[in-house]
């Protein structure tokens, strides 16, 4: 008998289990019943932003003087006055003494040239008056003898002799001439309102003519080089007609840069544009011109700054590296999109009525990092796909987050 039930037990639990599992087949719920997935792609859309006003054009450079010359003398000598102003960052008014050389030669120099002028008048007069005796006795002659000889030597009548001291005063003259504008350049001035970059000249120092002892350049402007792309140089309004240094007809532009937690923008103009292709970039370069860079920028405010505050504003400072916008065309109308919504070929994928694709030709007219200006055949808030496909057709079905 426990035999008989040890053979059993396997197929009593075997069987239990069967029942067990038939029960919890016929007691489980029912699932639920799902639609399937649709097939129509999702896709993110933006709206496009119709625009007016000028288009900016984007660049950077550095920032260069608008003239900058060499000091030196052009007479040799000892230096014996600096001013304390000439040493680098100093700033020099137009006809301002720079330094001084001895001058004790020169002007004994002059007073030498004097005298000669003035022994050369003398013999000026001297010699006009014994040309007016030889006249005088000639033409007496002529009237006493009543006769009409041959024509008097100039010799008799003192004209070589008068053309020869007239000779010798004129050329003692430009003598004199020559020392005092020697003398007049013992004082080296500078030409326009400046900055000192550097100097090398001091006192007792000897200098000869030519010799560079200093760099100075001009503060009442500075020009800043931005090489541009053909298509950005296209959009600058009458670039090539533009009359250098002047500012009436040119075209506003602004640079900016970043001073500790802040950035400052100048406002400028377009002066002209070089009249050939960087050989190695292939880009343009447009000389912006900034007036009065020693003012002070304006401030764009930032957080945790007050941009109001003048104390703080830096002069725009040569060898400076700024971001530069100028302002491009105006065309009536234009659109600005995100950039990942222009396709290759310059075409963007509109929706239309229905969510459906619809393939724009555009034109583009300014790229940057971020957006695009163009025009094409959009509607202003039109919307524009810009992620969730790769490819589409004309007339494709979307889905968007509206729905």
């Amino acid at each position: 008998m426990s035999a008989l039930r040890s053979r059993l037990l396997p197929v009593w639990i075997i069987g239990a289990a069967v029942v067990i599992a038939m029960v919890m087949i016929w007691l489980r719920p029912e699932p639920p019943l799902r639609e399937p997935p649709s097939r129509v792609p999702f896709v993110t859309t933006v709206p496009a932003q119709a625009s007016e006003g000028a288009i900016p054009v984007y660049g950077a450079g550095t920032v260069r003087p608008r003239a900058e010359i060499d000091v030196a003398a052009q007479i040799n000598g000892k230096v014996a006055w600096v001013a304390s102003s000439f040493q680098s960052g100093g700033r020099v008014a137009p006809g301002q003494v720079l330094f001084r050389i001895d001058d004790a030669d020169y002007r004994n120099r002059v007073q030498q040239a004097s005298a000669n002028v003035a022994a050369q008048e003398v013999a000026l007069l001297q010699a006009e008056e014994e040309a007016r005796i030889a006249r005088e006795e000639y033409e007496g002659y002529q009237r006493q003898w009543g006769e009409v000889g041959e024509q008097a030597s100039p010799l008799t009548l003192y004209e070589p002799q008068l053309r020869a001291a007239r000779a010798a005063l004129a050329r003692d003259s430009a003598g004199l001439a020559d020392a005092e504008l020697a003398l007049s350049r013992t004082a080296v001035t500078a030409p326009f309102s400046g900055i000192v970059r550097f100097e090398s000249v001091d006192l007792g120092q000897i200098i000869g003519a030519g010799q560079s002892v200093g760099r100075l350049y001009a503060d009442d402007a500075v020009e800043v080089v931005v090489p541009l792309s053909d298509l950005d140089a296209a959009l600058i309004p009458g670039l090539w007609e533009l009359a250098a240094g002047d500012a009436s007809t040119a075209v506003p532009a602004s640079v900016s840069t970043r001073h500790g937690d802040m950035r400052y923008r100048w406002d400028g103009y377009v002066d002209r544009a070089e009249a050939a292709l960087d050989e190695q970039t292939r880009t343009i370069d447009v000389v912006i011109r900034i007036p009065n860079p020693m003012a002070g920028g304006a401030p764009e405010g930032e957080e945790g700054v007050v941009a109001d505050d003048p104390r703080a504003a830096p002069p725009l400072l040569v060898g400076q590296f700024v971001d530069v916008q100028i302002d491009g065309a105006a065309p009536e109308r234009y659109f600005t999109v995100p950039r990942a919504a222009l396709r290759t070929g310059n075409e963007v994928w509109a929706l239309s009525g229905g969510n459906e694709v619809a393939i724009v030709p555009v034109r583009v007219l300014q790229r940057t990092d971020d957006i695009v200006y163009l025009t094409g055949g959009l509607e202003p808030g039109q919307q524009l796909v810009v992620t969730g496909i790769q490819f589409a057709t004309e007339g494709m079905a979307v889905r968007t987050s509206t729905e």
